[in-house]
Parts: structure tokens; sequence; C-alpha cells
């Protein structure tokens, strides 16, 4: 039995204090509002994950010295734009517990991943990446699940594997911890592009090409920044890229399926009512291609849909119409 602090009381924090907590540890929760820490204690429910029963041994607080005190690591799973407030506010009651990374996403204003970020904050801290095509519904209530934790340090990957792994889910390990990163942050925005197909009635045929190519093209960003080409074809990149373009749990393909039917990019955060990591991350992954001299057309053209007024039909002819080319 471990003791084990989530920092975030969101969908994938509770999934994974649901799945630990099964596993006989102690998970020790840290919620950003009182209403959900009530929620969570006095009913075992999260308002996000209807179908779950959450166990009595996950114990949510509002105090970031409750949540991590005498824990064996934690579990960082706050939105990425609020991750450096967050990892700030909590930082002086880190000693020696090592960090797992499970939010996806970049740091807009320095263009930073979250393993950066948490690095510069606390750089004594040892951190791990867990990534992979998960979504949070069906964690919660145990559909076989298989992710990847990348670190540099053996004995970390070693707890972490340990600790996550049953007959629900399997863990493998990596030591590429920027490839990790940066194919559960890219992916978010093909799913966004996914969703939009979906909004204005494109097919299958059309879904296939924009997984294909959209990996492609987040592929040559992540090597680009530092990735391994293996790892974003691994579980993090195309398999993560899988579920999320093709499954309507997906927060990112329900957004972008709301702006190609004509939505606001206002009226879709309300109706999503929860995160849209692809949005900051389309504008990071633009700007990122841009200073790497990267081409990504697919990245341009949604970038184009949100910021330039292009229209979503408009865009598609404007793909289809590219210059002839060799695909490799």
């Amino acid at each position: 039995m471990k003791i084990i602090s989530i920092i975030g009381s969101g969908s994938w924090g509770v999934a994974l204090a649901i799945h630990l907590a099964k596993l006989g540890n102690k998970i020790q929760m840290w919620s950003h509002s009182e209403e959900e820490k009530d929620l969570i204690n006095n009913e075992k429910k999260c308002k996000f994950l209807p179908e779950a029963v959450i166990p009595q041994n996950v114990l949510a607080t509002t105090s970031y010295k409750e949540a991590i005190d005498g824990s064996d690591f934690v579990i960082h799973v706050t939105p990425s734009k609020f991750t450096r407030e967050t990892v700030r506010e909590y930082k002086k009651y880190i000693k020696n517990q090592p960090i797992v990374i499970c939010s996806k996403g970049f740091e807009k204003e320095t263009m930073y991943t979250l393993d950066e970020v948490i690095q510069e904050e606390i750089p004594h801290a040892k951190i791990a990446v867990l990534s992979g095509p998960s979504h949070a519904e069906e964690v919660s209530i145990a559909i076989p699940t298989v992710l990847v934790v990348a670190s540099k340090h053996d004995d970390v990957l070693k707890l972490v594997q340990d600790t996550f792994m049953c007959d629900k889910m399997r863990i493998y390990t990596s030591k590429d911890v920027k490839g990790v990163e940066l194919g559960g942050a890219l992916k978010n925005i093909i799913a966004f592009c996914a969703g939009v197909a979906a909004g204005i009635g494109l097919g299958d045929n059309t879904f296939a090409a924009l997984i294909t190519r959209g990996l492609a093209e987040l592929s040559r960003l992540g090597v680009a920044l530092g990735g391994q080409k293996d790892t974003l074809y691994g579980l993090s990149g195309l398999g993560d890229l899988i579920v999320t373009c093709l499954s309507e749990h997906s927060r990112n393909r329900r957004a972008g399926k709301l702006i190609g039917q004509g939505k606001s990019l206002e009226e879709t955060k309300k109706e999503v009512g929860m995160v849209i990591e692809s949005i900051d991350n389309i504008e990071v992954a633009h700007e990122l291609g841009k200073i790497h001299h990267i081409e990504m057309p697919i990245v341009e053209a949604v970038y184009g849909i949100l910021y330039r007024n292009l229209k979503p039909k408009e865009a598609v002819t404007m793909l289809m119409n590219r210059a002839k080319k060799d695909e490799n």
C-alpha cells in the first residue's frame, strides 16, 4: 500500500484515483473547490464521471499540505495553463517525492512542455510523464487501458510501473520524456481537427487521412523539439491520436465538432464546460512550427479557422489543393 497525492480533481485525476484506490493505495487528492471536495468525500461521486463510484480510501482536501504530506509520490493532473501557478503553491511541501505528470499540453507563454515548467520550479524533483490512449470515462470503470511512463530515473519508472499495473492497466516504460510529453500535447490538435471534420459532415476516408497526415506533422515537430520518432509512433503519439480523434469522449474532438457546426469559440468553451487543451496548444504548435521551419499544413489550417476567420470547408479545400508531393 502506498500513499499517493493527486493534485487535481477533474475527470482524469478522479479516474486515476479510482484505479489506484482499487489496488489498495491511500489517495490524498487536492481539489481547487469546496464543492468538488465535498462531492468526492460525502457522495463518492465526480460530476464529470456519472457512472463512476469513488472508493472510500480516496480523501479530497483543498489543502496542498494535507494532500502531499507523507505521500510516496505526487500525480500532477491540473490543466496545462494552471500548471506553473499550481506548482508554485505546493512546491514547498515537496520533499523527495517524485512527480508524475498526467496533464497534457504546453505552457502558452513560454511554449515549454510541462516537465520543463515543473523542473524549472522544483529543480531537485524527479519527474515522470504518464501518457497514452486513455479516456477517464473508461479508466474509471476499469476498461483495460495501456499507457507509457517516461522518466530519466529508473527507480521512478519502476515505482510507477509497479504501482499502476494490474489486469486492467498495462504500463510500458520509456526514457524519452520529451517524446511522450509531445505526443500527448500535440495529438489534441489533430483531435480538434477531427471534430471540425465531423462537424462539417466529412467521412471515414477523411478521418483516416487526417490521422495519418496529422501524425506526420506532429512527429516532424516532435523530433525537432527533441522527441524520438518511435515514441511519437507509439502509445503517446499514434495511440493517443487514434482514441482522441475517433471517440465521442474526447472534449477536444467535441470542441472541434462545435466549431465545424458554426459555433463561436466562446460558445464552444461554454458548451464543453471543461478546459479544452487543444485551443491553446494550436497557438503554441503554430508558433513552434514557424520557429523550427516545420511544414505543418493541418496546424496552419486549423489556426486559420480559429484566428483568421477561415471557414472550415475552405480550409479543407485549401489542404486538398496543395502542391503535388511525394508521400515521404
